[in-house]
């Protein structure tokens, strides 16, 4: 029921249906702007919802992605997580470090070896934002046990992430949209 509201959402606000240069650098016919949802009290409530449901079982002490495509998502499901009594950390990975305060990559509450991490964003494409956050992450010996998409737009993600042996996952494919 909800997968099925939030992607009647999604395709009356967020698809737009004109030539488009993506983040990854492909051009496409089609845009999805997953923040004109993901910034809407009902829209995150249904993202949170769903992408709890995927990562229940996973027991996750963390959530967090690549800003700002993850930044509401990961607040989301932060704030449900709360609503039923468990415990989780959220964390933005930036694409650089800030040039001044504390100059972190990794922002949120201080991630260790022992978290079990799940990354999200907004739309993926080739998968190269969240595997530069998955990237980044193992860096510091964090390892993500889940990434999970709001849209996969089925040009790569999953394959990358088959390499990198971490499970991906997406409420809607490009199917859904085309």
């Amino acid at each position: 029921m909800m997968r099925k509201e939030l992607l009647k959402l999604i395709k009356k606000d967020a698809v737009f249906k004109k030539r488009t240069i993506l983040s990854s650098g492909k051009i496409s016919n089609y845009y999805i702007d997953i923040r004109r949802i993901s910034l809407t009290s009902r829209g995150l409530y249904l993202i949170a919802n769903l992408i709890w449901d995927i990562i229940k079982k996973d027991n996750p002490t963390a959530i967090g992605g690549p800003t700002l495509g993850a930044d509401p998502i990961v607040g989301g499901v932060c704030l449900l997580a709360h609503t039923k009594k468990k415990e989780i950390k959220g964390f933005i990975v930036r694409k650089k470090p800030k040039k001044h305060g504390r100059q972190n990559l990794i922002e949120g509450k201080t991630l260790t070896p022992k978290d079990r991490v799940i990354i999200v964003d907004d739309v993926t494409t080739t998968g190269s934002s969240l595997i530069n956050a998955c990237l980044t992450l193992k860096k510091y010996k964090i390892k993500v046990i889940r990434a999970i998409s709001v849209v996969d737009r089925e040009e790569g993600a999953k394959q990358a992430f088959e390499k990198l042996k971490c499970p991906f996952t997406s409420i809607f494919s490009r199917q859904d949209f085309v």
